[in-house]
Formats: structure tokens, C-alpha cells, sequence
């Protein structure tokens, strides 16, 4: 069972925003990269890096998508209450 993420993100105020990212990040494009760029949330400056994090410390959609996705998946776009992310699954234990 997975305990903690090592997860980063992508922060953007609506589905069409997240949607064009996500095709991006699949046609090859560097995930940090797009989001220094694009994110609205602080940790743009370091690449979307949200670092290591447990059950209970994200919203719940956002945890749930972060939990059930596999080393190394990006996965979403994901609607919380802070808009829509794209996250990028780094490392589970």
C-alpha cells in the first residue's frame, strides 16, 4: 500500500488551459519546464515540486488521483477547489 508521493504540479485556472499542457507534456515536452512557465501555484519556481506528502495532507481529488497513479504517470486533469492540475507522479512508498 502506498504511503507517501513524491509528486510535482501543474496549476491552471481552467479545463482548456490544463487540457492543452497535458497534450504538450504527451507530444514530449519537459514537465518542470511548462510548469515555471504556466502554473499559478508558488512551487512554479521549483519546477511544480511538491516534494514528499501522506494521506490527508492534499484536497481529497487531488490525493486520490496523486495515490492511485503509478510511478512516474502524469496524470489529470484534476479539478480542486484551487483550479485544475496536471500531476506528475515521481516517486511512491
Amino acid at each position: 500500500m502506498v504511503k507517501q508521493v513524491n509528486a510535482a504540479h501543474i496549476l491552471v485556472g481552467s479545463e482548456k488551459d490544463a487540457k492543452n499542457i497535458m497534450a504538450r507534456i504527451e507530444k514530449g515536452e519537459n514537465f518542470a519546464d511548462l510548469a515555471k512557465r504556466f502554473s499559478k501555484c508558488p512551487s512554479k519556481s521549483k519546477g511544480g515540486d511538491l516534494g514528499w506528502f501522506g494521506k490527508g495532507q492534499m484536497v481529497p481529488e487531488f490525493e486520490t488521483a496523486a495515490f492511485n497513479a503509478s510511478k512516474g504517470a502524469v496524470v489529470g486533469p484534476v479539478k480542486t477547489e484551487f483550479g485544475w492540475h496536471i500531476i506528475q507522479v515521481k516517486d511512491l512508498k
